[in-house]
């Protein structure tokens, strides 16, 4: 029988702007458990609201963590029993709720897809309305709500050494896929003993694509159901809804990566088929979808929805 965990939303839980191997974890789990966590909203002191609007926690986790190589904070690591390199982690992403009532969207200095047109620098602040499930922008248009965690991984190899949280490799983290959201499962390659799982970079809501750099950066709690699967064998993070797989494609290049997406999605459709390489290719070209997960994070993403009951 699996068992729930919850870890707090404190700065000891947490690290700011890495993921490293050499991290310690902060819980131990049974393959098949659940775990609930919390994160903030991405960037520092100059992104917050009035004082009186920050959560204490926050502001604690603000005061207390060194900064890395990347604004995000994340959550873990979370050790799995059981998980060894060349396992792979199944990830159920159960439940992902906005803890704050506000979340903050800006244009930065020489990031986001147009960095040399958008020097106006500007920061907004738009409201959560947790009953209606929308935000507010501060021109009056409501978008509703669609939260999901921009960062889900599990530690890179210990030979990568420690990896700033903006660049999304073959261990996950900062993929900014909106699509990983609740009731869709994400598997992921295991690099060290106990995968090591993180998570963090709360999004309220966001396009494909990310342009300006950022989503509805707000804090988030969710809930993950970890597995350790030792009947599969990944090189690269793969994920499925009920109704589509979806493969994921990264790189600096952005052609690379809508290759890498087709070639995943390939190599997927074959493993659950009989169907024949070349049967697969032609499969994706006709009923596969390729969207742009984002721009801005180093590595450009790419994924492909292929509904499941073509297969």
């Amino acid at each position: 029988m699996s068992t729930h965990h919850v870890i707090p939303a404190t700065p000891e839980n947490m690290v700011l702007g890495y993921l490293d191997a050499t991290t310690p974890p902060v819980l131990r789990v049974a393959s098949g458990d659940t775990v609930t966590l919390s994160s903030f909203p991405a960037g520092g002191m100059e992104s917050l609201p009035e004082m009186s609007r920050v959560p204490a926690d926050y502001l604690a986790a603000l005061k207390a963590l060194p900064a890395g190589p990347g604004p995000h904070f994340i959550t873990g690591p979370v050790y799995v029993e059981g998980a060894r390199p060349g396992d792979v982690l199944q990830v159920d992403i159960l439940e992902a709720k906005p803890t704050m009532d506000w979340g903050f969207v800006a244009i930065l200095p020489l990031l986001g897809t147009l960095p040399d047109e958008f020097t106006d620098y500007e920061t907004i602040h738009p409201v959560i309305d947790h009953e209606r499930n929308v935000c507010v922008l501060p021109w009056g248009t409501e978008l509703p709500l669609d939260p999901f965690f921009g960062i889900i991984g599990v530690a890179p190899p210990k030979a990568w050494g420690r990896c700033g949280s903006p660049v999304p490799r073959a261990f996950g983290g900062n993929m900014d896929n909106k699509e990983l959201k609740p009731g869709t499962t994400l598997y992921l390659p295991v690099f060290n003993e106990g995968a090591l799982f993180m998570a963090g970079d709360g999004h309220g809501v966001q396009g494909d694509g990310e342009v300006c750099i950022t989503a509805l950066e707000t804090g988030l709690s969710g809930t993950f159901r970890l597995t350790v699967r030792k009947d599969q064998t990944l090189d690269f993070p793969f994920a499925e809804t009920a109704t589509h797989l979806m493969s994921i494609g990264l790189n600096e290049d952005l052609d690379d990566a809508a290759a890498q997406a087709v070639r995943e999605m390939v190599k997927h459709v074959c493993l659950r088929t009989n169907l024949s390489r070349n049967q697969a290719y032609m499969l994706c070209s006709l009923i596969g979808d390729l969207r742009v997960t984002q721009t801005v994070d180093g590595n450009k993403g790419v994924h492909m929805m292929l509904a499941k009951q073509h297969l």
